[in-house]
């Protein structure tokens, strides 16, 4: 991927108000935290979201706006940051979408249209070591579209982020207590878990932080865990044994060989780059000293994960107690 698209000078625009912020990725894992953490700060908050089947009605019962917007699209983006301060960028594509369509044409347009039309502030939210692997073509889209939006003259903050506790109930915890195969590999690569709901909490800190402005900072947890630490912190809360299934390494990495001689199926390759990776042992951990000191933090604010998941097997247990339900009864989860 070449990095050197150019953003042009900002052209300024009409003030507006301070706590007007337009969430990108609205309906997502981060996005909808961030709404509501917004939401409870005061903020005005409006939503980005495409037409669906099923539609974003909990944005508006919380007391967000929504307004349609495609990244695939870069003709609906100019109307739907109109009024807008702040753009929070929680968006990325979906498995069926192309990371090279989404994640890099679609946010420079964004970028863009954002400079254009005088937004004030850009918060946007990358992958931790992403500078360090250019060969995975995620990584390499998220550090150019950094550098593009450094180039923009707008008042940015990027967050690289690590990886959220909320993914390990469906890999994990939801397996685990269904009784059903638990799908891992056996690497030493480490990643330090946030939770969501912190995620947000710093990204809603970043606003009222001066200092954050122009800065590159880490998201992560208080500590990394491999897939097998994972695995028996769950076993243990659970009071189960998991059955799990090794995939090793080289298999990914061969498939994603296969998949890439296919021009249909190169999206599907490209994700499966983090394979080498998990060979590498490299750890998605970092050092949080400095971001919560400009965030105005405490480094103990943050949840850990041994504290996520007995919330989690403390409720869903529960659950299964009063309605009598096993293990393998899966019409209780939320």
């Amino acid at each position: 991927m070449i990095c050197a698209a150019a953003a042009g000078a900002s052209t300024g625009g009409t003030p507006v108000p301070k706590n007007t912020i337009l969430v990108v990725g609205a309906t997502g894992t981060l996005g909808r935290q961030v709404v509501r953490k917004a939401l409870d700060e005061g903020y005005e908050v409006r939503c980005t979201v495409r037409p669906r089947q099923n539609p974003a009605d909990f944005l508006r019962d919380w007391g967000a706006t929504t307004v349609q917007m495609d990244l695939t699209d870069p003709t609906s983006i100019p109307a739907a940051l109109v009024g807008i301060h702040t753009v929070i960028d929680c968006s990325t594509a979906r498995p069926e979408e192309s990371t090279t369509v989404v994640d890099w044409e679609g946010k420079v347009a964004l970028i863009q249209s954002a400079q254009a039309m005088g937004i004030q502030r850009y918060i946007f939210f990358s992958i931790m070591h992403c500078d360090k692997h250019p060969e995975v073509p995620l990584m390499n889209i998220k550090k150019c579209t950094e550098e593009f939006l450094e180039q923009s003259g707008m008042d940015y903050t990027v967050f690289r982020l690590a990886g959220f506790m909320q993914a390990i109930i469906g890999n994990y915890a939801v397996p685990i207590l269904e009784e059903k195969p638990v799908w891992g590999t056996s690497d030493s690569t480490k990643t330090a878990y946030l939770d969501t709901m912190d995620a947000a909490k710093m990204t809603m800190a970043s606003l009222r932080a001066p200092e954050a402005i122009g800065k590159t900072l880490p998201m992560a947890g208080p500590r990394g865990y491999t897939t097998e630490q994972v695995v028996r912190l769950c076993e243990t809360l659970a009071d189960c044994d998991a059955e799990v299934r090794d995939v090793p390494v080289w298999v990914l990495k061969a498939t994603r060989g296969v998949l890439r001689s296919f021009q249909w199926a190169r999206d599907a390759a490209d994700r499966l780059a983090f394979a080498d990776l998990l060979s590498s042992g490299e750890d998605f951990t970092a050092d949080m000293t400095e971001t919560y000191r400009v965030l105005g933090m405490e480094e103990g604010s943050v949840s850990s994960l041994e504290d996520y998941l007995q919330e989690y097997f403390t409720r869903i247990l529960k659950k299964l107690k009063e309605v009598g339900a096993s293990s393998k009864q899966t019409n209780f989860y939320v």
